[in-house]
């Protein structure tokens, strides 16, 4: 008997055919194309679908729909097109051949100068001046120095190009995007799982006391230290797994799930997929529950693009079975 068959029988009979209804009917409007490919239309809302288990469909379509959204926004990950390191002294920007880092989209000859020092970045204009419709966060560009740490750094904005400044393990590297770029202009959809109650499952939340830090591995070669609160603890297959999240940021309301199971080696992106949840229902210093819904399952940044910088799974989250749910390989 399967890993999956085994699981499935613990399911009572009429739950299970409230939710192969369910199931079989998962057909909510969507962004174009965010439907699996393997989930059949119909009517989600069926008289023989509990209420939970269709308000549960419904939300999980439109934060699908909403994640498709922002892949394919004007500055989502599929607009990244370059990721340049920064050497010390001053490094010019621009679409010109004579610039150190070169922009190749369509772009002004020379755009900005970044002078990297000891401890900051300062942005300069190239002689000349600033290109016309040049924007700092927003606001016309003035020389000074820019926020390079936290969540909001500094954008350079011009047109559809956006140039980003962010710290990289005692680094400075400049992340480029292009509103029209091809890989988001051929954008052709995501690809999922369909929507499956066996991968919604509820955790016990065990607190670290105290938190500690994890060392986080990124696709750079560099490491991350970030906070762990504690571990779910959960059982699917006749075993007993353990997850361990970190925090992205301490004071926020979300855990952050880095991990790869089994499907990585045929269906998944193979280094790595996301997820992300809400608190425990205790809180974080106390023992509790905590919902892990694997059909919220995300590729990470790199799935679109070879130039993110993205945190990979640390040994504990690297699972020995298969989650058949969430998002699938995207086809470039």
């Amino acid at each position: 008997m399967t890993w999956r068959l085994a699981q499935r029988r613990r399911l009572t009979k009429p739950y299970a055919l409230s939710l192969a209804i369910a199931l079989a009917g998962w057909g909510l409007p969507q962004a174009r194309h965010a439907v699996a490919q393997d989930a059949p239309p119909a009517n989600p809302t069926s008289s023989a679908v509990s209420a939970p288990d269709a308000q549960w469909l419904q939300d999980l379509a439109a934060w699908r729909a909403q994640r498709e959204q922002e892949i394919a926004a004007p500055d989502g990950w599929l607009t990244l097109v370059g990721l340049e390191w920064l050497k010390p002294g001053s490094n010019s920007v621009g679409a010109a051949e004579d610039n150190q880092i070169r922009v190749r989209a369509q772009a002004p000859d020379h755009i900005v100068l970044l002078v990297v020092g000891p401890n900051a970045v300062q942005l300069q204009a190239p002689p000349g001046g600033f290109p016309p419709d040049l924007l700092i966060d927003g606001k016309p560009a003035q020389e000074g120095p820019l926020v390079v740490e936290g969540a909001k750094p500094s954008t350079i904005a011009w047109h559809g190009l956006s140039l980003v400044v962010l710290s990289r393990g005692g680094r400075y590297a400049l992340r480029i995007k292009d509103a029209a770029s091809p890989t988001r202009t051929a954008f052709h959809g995501l690809n999922w799982y369909a929507p499956d109650p066996l991968y919604r499952i509820q955790a016990q939340w065990i607190p670290y006391t105290p938190p500690h830090i994890e060392k986080i591995p990124t696709v750079l070669g560099t490491t991350l230290d970030l906070p762990s609160p504690g571990v779910a603890v959960f059982t699917l297959y006749d075993k007993t797994l353990r997850l361990e999240p970190v925090l992205e940021d301490p004071q926020g309301k979300t855990l952050f799930f880095i991990l790869r199971d089994q499907t990585r080696y045929e269906t998944t992106y193979p280094a790595a997929r996301y997820l992300h949840t809400g608190l425990p229902d205790h809180g974080l210093d106390q023992p509790g529950l905590l919902t892990l819904d694997f059909n919220r399952l995300e590729n990470p940044p790199c799935a679109y693009t070879p130039y993110a910088t993205c945190p990979l799974p640390p040994a504990f989250n690297r699972l020995l079975v298969p989650l058949e749910a969430g998002e699938k390989r995207y086809a470039h």
